[in-house]
């Protein structure tokens, strides 16, 4: 299907290839689980010269704000970032510099706290100060996944499971994006918004699908709120003020939206869900729930009649249709190894060149966690020390590249990778992938 009338002039260029490692730092309860402490890259200075020796020319990379004042919003360290953003520099590597990764901020804040995003906005102004050459931000990471981990799901500081909480945690991380931006390019006016967020989408046997429908408008409440669309008119606009969020403040964005320079996108084979009101059809799969109705949560890409409708194409293909803006892929990782993370790579480049070739602005894909990443498997909740490699593996040392690395490599430098025919297809589009119940049943 053809996404626009005719391509674009850039159509024709190699898709760039970006990377990012992992590195979130999560509250839970009174402990912090960072992921560069325990991937060891915090250790490992010369982590940055492999990266580049790849090819990459362009990385996410964090200035967070728990780690610069972690403890009293005046004190500041900055020698360990100075160390590797200079180190950025020599190498010729463009960082696109994230300021929250999943967190609620240091210990004197968090994201139901009213002063959260004014206190971003100072640390945005200092990292911008410091590293007056950097021009491409990411000041919060996944604000609506963030929001729904800690304010629905309970998973994350400051651990709460209500809509109410939720929508208030993304109001105010969207409006920290607001005011960081405008701080940042009053130091650097051509300072470009890089805004992640997970795209999915939920499919449901009949009797859930108002479940559906909610969550697949719920998804795009991150982009709406800083594009100004959450309008009178839009779905959740009174959902969002009969939740305590005053009728000023989603005005404030309607008079002065900061959309995405470009709207970068993550997306897991995690990330499409079927919700099916015969749960006990799925023994061992996720059990889910809306305080009304319970349903198994399941993989949707383990349906067999929704095989023409998930993957990275269509989810990509959504966000095009919706916003008709430049797209970047800015989470590209796969938890297992070897030849199935190099699959699951080339599904997203290719489903990336194919939508490019057909007229959508779609930039580049980024490689995470190219370092891998810890407990991940659980969401971080729990410490099991399960480590899933990217396209190094820090068991050995110095850190070793895996296939995936040479994938990459190849993909950065001439835009496709040589040994592709040699890679078997991923789980995800074999056969046998198909859970053994139930029954299909398609969505009304």
């Amino acid at each position: 299907m053809t996404v626009t009338g005719s391509p674009l002039p850039f159509s024709d260029e190699l898709l760039a290839l970006w990377g990012g490692l992992e590195c979130s730092v999560v509250r839970m309860g009174d402990r912090y689980r960072d992921q560069f402490a325990e991937t060891g890259h915090r250790d490992r200075i010369d982590d940055l010269d492999r990266v580049a020796e790849l090819g990459i020319r362009t990385l996410r990379y964090p200035v967070l704000w728990e780690k610069v004042s972690p403890d009293d919003p005046e004190r500041c360290d900055w020698s360990w970032h100075d160390e590797r953003m200079q180190r950025l520099r020599e190498l010729g590597v463009e960082p696109i510099v994230g300021l929250v990764h999943h967190g609620s901020g240091p210990r004197y804040t968090n994201l139901l706290d009213p002063h959260f995003a004014e206190g971003l906005s100072r640390h945005a102004a200092r990292v911008a100060e410091r590293y007056p050459w950097v021009t491409r931000f990411t000041p919060v990471n996944e604000p609506l996944t963030t929001a729904r981990f800690s304010g629905l799901y309970g998973h994350w500081y400051p651990h709460r499971r209500d809509e109410r909480s939720f929508l208030r945690m993304l109001v105010n991380q969207c409006r920290a994006i607001t005011l960081s931006m405008k701080a940042i390019r009053q130091i650097t006016p051509d300072a470009e918004l890089i805004q992640t967020e997970d795209v999915g989408k939920s499919f449901a046997t009949p009797p859930l699908q108002h479940q559906a429908d909610y969550e697949n408008e719920r998804r795009w409440l991150s982009f709406d709120l800083l594009c100004g669309r959450v309008q009178p008119q839009h779905t959740f606009y009174e959902r969002m003020i009969d939740h305590g969020i005053a009728d000023y403040e989603l005005g404030a964005f309607l008079a002065a939206p900061c959309a995405p320079d470009v709207f970068g996108i993550n997306h897991y084979l995690t990330s499409e869900r079927y919700l099916d009101h015969q749960f006990r059809d799925y023994p061992g799969e996720l059990a889910g729930g809306n305080g009304v109705q319970s349903y198994a949560d399941a993989e949707a890409v383990r349906i067999p009649h929704l095989s023409d409708q998930v993957g990275p194409y269509q989810r990509l293909k959504d966000v095009w249709q919706r916003y008709r803006a430049p797209i970047a892929v800015t989470e590209t990782h796969h938890g297992c190894w070897g030849e199935e993370q190099v699959r699951w790579l080339l599904d997203v480049w290719e489903a990336a060149q194919d939508l490019r070739g057909q007229g959508a602005d779609i930039r580049a894909v980024t490689v995470w966690s190219l370092y891998g990443a810890v407990d991940w498997n659980t969401l971080l909740v729990s410490d099991q020390k399960f480590y899933e490699p990217g396209a190094f593996d820090i068991r050995r040392t110095p850190p070793v590249p895996t296939l995936l690395a040479e994938a990459l490599s190849d993909l950065a430098q001439v835009g496709r990778y040589n040994g592709h025919k040699a890679v078997p297809l991923g789980w995800w589009r074999r056969p046998d992938r198909f859970y053994a119940k139930p029954r299909a049943r398609r969505s009304a």
